[in-house]
């Protein structure tokens, strides 16, 4: 896709991720408070929050494919938008468990593919303009944080039924600031997308260790997102308190994201150590986590997550773009988003749910810190097999010539 020349577009897309990012702040952060509220224990809310990872398992690669198909980002991003907010209405209109089940399936459906079709439609914007990705992905970062602190009073004092109100005046500004954008169009060298290149991504060995390592990573981190704000009403800490952390959390990503923007080489040796010490990192939060004795232990903490999910995200779209050719771009992104909202975040919602309320959020936390250290030395050996013998991408092994970057 190549983006018609228009600079002042590129404001709509700063104002987008703001408020993207701020939408589905309120809610991953405040909903399962919602659901405890109204009657449903630390298993069953687990239970319901692993809904979305794993109806993102399909929906990613579906939503992925059909952006790739139509060569259609924004329009695709408008359809998920406006599904979610629809959907969003019926989960809190009905009353009974089975009902919030069903709704939340078709919820999920729309929504969580929202982040990694965002990352891929700012790629597209940016493309050949000299622009850096994360100079863009730092407003997601700010609406994330600012939104959240922001809401964490509003919905203290309203109760947490108006979690849909503010979700809903969010979702709508996103979507005013998506229709500010010019349109993208296909490159006249971007050959169609088939299932069998799809297929092919999922061949590309290295990138599926990145994928599986990157499972073992995020575990614990979609862990600490469905069950932080419950850890801290149980240390004794009120809403605004939640909020608090979730600004905490986000805040520095600001300062992360350009740093790494003016210093971090695209090299896929450097890349990849980078993921090794940032799994360190996590090892090292989850340790403090479980350590933490009060509300404000548990906000310090959370400054550590613009270093570690803010790296590890940051890090991992880089590197999905030199693994994965420009042309299947969506489908890769999809992909790599099952690593942090897909598989790890079905494990996290069951066997933290189960963890959490059998054995407290402490054992989580330490559970947490293995997993991370797996990580970490699988990241460690990736990093040794692509420096000592390079890398041949699968989708252009009849060219046997290694990719540049390495």
């Amino acid at each position: 896709m190549r983006l018609r020349k228009s600079s002042p577009s590129l404001y709509s897309l700063k104002m987008y991720n703001f408020f993207i990012y701020g939408a589905i702040a309120i809610f991953s952060s405040f909903f399962p408070l919602y659901l405890q509220e109204v009657g449903m224990d630390k298993i069953e809310i687990g239970s319901l929050m692993a809904i979305g990872p794993f109806v993102s398992v399909f929906a990613n690669p579906f939503w992925g494919y059909m952006s790739d198909r139509t060569q259609n980002i924004r329009r695709t991003l408008f359809l998920m938008m406006a599904g979610t907010l629809l959907l969003l209405q019926a989960v809190f209109l009905v009353s009974t468990y089975t009902m919030i089940y069903m709704s939340m399936v078709l919820f999920f459906f729309f929504q969580s593919p929202l982040f990694a079709q965002t990352n891929s439609m700012i790629l597209s914007y940016i493309e050949g303009t000299g622009r850096k990705f994360g100079s863009f992905r730092l407003w997601g970062s700010l609406g994330w944080a600012l939104i959240a602190a922001a809401s964490g009073s509003v919905i203290d004092y309203f109760g947490t039924s108006s979690i849909a109100a503010v979700f809903s005046v969010l979702l709508l500004a996103a979507a005013g600031a998506a229709a500010a954008l010019p349109p993208l169009r296909s490159a006249p060298d971007t050959p169609p997308v088939s299932l069998r290149g799809f297929g092919r991504i999922i061949n590309n060995g290295y990138f599926m260790s990145f994928i599986i390592l990157g499972v073992l990573v995020s575990t614990p981190n979609a862990m600490n997102s469905a069950f932080v704000s419950l850890y801290i009403t149980e240390l004794g800490g009120s809403k605004s308190m939640v909020g608090f952390s979730v600004f905490m959390s986000s805040i520095f990503e600001v300062i992360v994201f350009l740093m790494f923007d003016r210093w971090l080489k695209r090299k896929m040796t450097v890349l990849t150590a980078c993921l090794a010490l940032v799994s360190l990192l996590f090892a090292l939060r989850w340790q403090l986590m479980a350590a933490a004795s009060s509300p404000l232990d548990v906000v310090l903490v959370q400054a550590l997550h613009c270093i570690t999910f803010g790296g590890y995200f940051y890090v991992g779209t880089q590197l999905t773009m030199l693994f994965i050719p420009a042309e299947y771009r969506s489908s890769g992104q999809a992909l790599y988003t099952l690593t942090w909202s897909g598989i790890s975040g079905i494990v996290a919602g069951f066997a933290g749910g189960w963890l959490f309320q059998s054995f407290g959020g402490e054992m989580m936390y330490k559970a947490g810190v293995m997993l991370a250290l797996l990580g970490a030395a699988g990241f460690g050996v990736m990093w040794y097999m692509l420096y000592k013998y390079g890398y041949r991408p699968p989708l252009a092994e009849k060219k046997q010539v290694p990719q540049n970057g390495i």
